[in-house]
């Protein structure tokens, strides 16, 4: 409520009172006039001696106690999740009940982060209505589609040095690899292929990319030699890479942006840190997509349905 409100409503109450005092003389009538009953008048006019024009103001309606509220020290846990990794409220909860063990609502989550005004993201993780958002879909078996894509990392600042970040990523499991390199070519990518296949704990049928200079020819048949089927995306269409596109904008949301320009100019060091992220995501970051499951609990859930 505004203050020109809480304004208003004070004055309405102070002419109730002067009506009852300087026109009719009496009270039964003016509350009948105005529909009031004369208990809330009498509240009014006793506020009204005591506090002049103020305690005529809407006062809070809240309960003085409130053995259920939500603990100062879970909400302080909500706040930091909101503004350091912008986290929706489902997000929020899982988070809370694996690292925590706090059992709270995504609902309760979205009132406690409406009740400080924080219930609105960054434009580019608003909510979509339905009919804008692309159709989720899932290969059965990890392994059967692998997505793969670099991503640009900008120079810091007073350096030219680029680097490349590789990544590929399972589309059943969303368990990744990633990697960074200063040169981004043919040669890199296929340095990058070989390190994924050897280091995924399953086999891969098909690796899909998209048509940048780096997937060209001599990637195409190296990955065909190793007996991995190669599949480009149609041109201008990164939503068919859509989990690795998605991946990337996590890693800029709470990787990059968190480093507050620790990175030093050296891939060695770039990749270090790259390691202990990607191990983060794979074994403990829960997944909105896997239901709360890491990558790993979705890995090791299949593979035990298959067996």
């Amino acid at each position: 409520m505004t203050e020109r409100e809480l304004s208003r409503n004070a004055a309405r109450r102070l002419a109730v009172i002067r009506h009852a005092q300087e026109v009719t003389g009496n009270v039964a009538l003016t509350c009948r006039y105005y529909g009031i009953t004369r208990q809330c008048y009498y509240v009014w006019l006793r506020r009204y001696e005591e506090l002049g024009l103020d305690g005529l103001r809407d006062r809070s309606s809240r309960p003085h106690v409130s053995p259920k509220a939500t603990r100062t020290e879970v909400v302080g846990k909500i706040i930091y999740l909101r503004q350091n990794y912008h986290f929706g409220p489902n997000r929020i909860a899982m988070y809370l009940k694996r690292y925590h063990d706090l059992v709270i609502s995504p609902s309760g989550v979205w009132r406690i982060l409406r009740r400080l005004d924080m219930s609105r993201l960054p434009s580019s993780q608003r909510y979509k209505r339905h009919k804008e958002r692309w159709k989720r879909y899932e290969k059965p078996l990890p392994g059967h589609s692998l997505q793969v894509d670099v991503k640009f990392i900008a120079p810091l600042a007073g350096s030219r040095q680029k680097h490349y970040q590789f990544t590929a990523i399972d589309d059943c499991t969303r368990l990744r690899v990633l990697k960074i390199y200063s040169r981004l070519n043919q040669k890199t990518a296929i340095q990058f292929i070989d390190y994924v296949l050897e280091k995924l704990p399953f086999g891969v049928k098909l690796i899909q990319t998209d048509n940048g200079a780096e997937f060209g020819t001599a990637f195409h048949w190296h990955v065909l030699d190793k007996g991995v089927r190669h599949l480009y995306i149609r041109p201008a269409t990164p939503r068919l890479n859509g989990k690795v596109e998605r991946s990337h904008r996590i890693d800029a949301d709470e990787f990059y942006r968190l480093l507050d320009g620790v990175v030093i100019d050296d891939a060695k060091v770039f990749n270090a840190k790259l390691l202990e992220w990607e191990h983060f995501y794979n074994f403990e970051r829960p997944h909105g997509a896997l239901g709360g499951q890491t990558p790993y609990e979705r890995l090791r859930q299949s593979t035990q349905a298959r067996v």
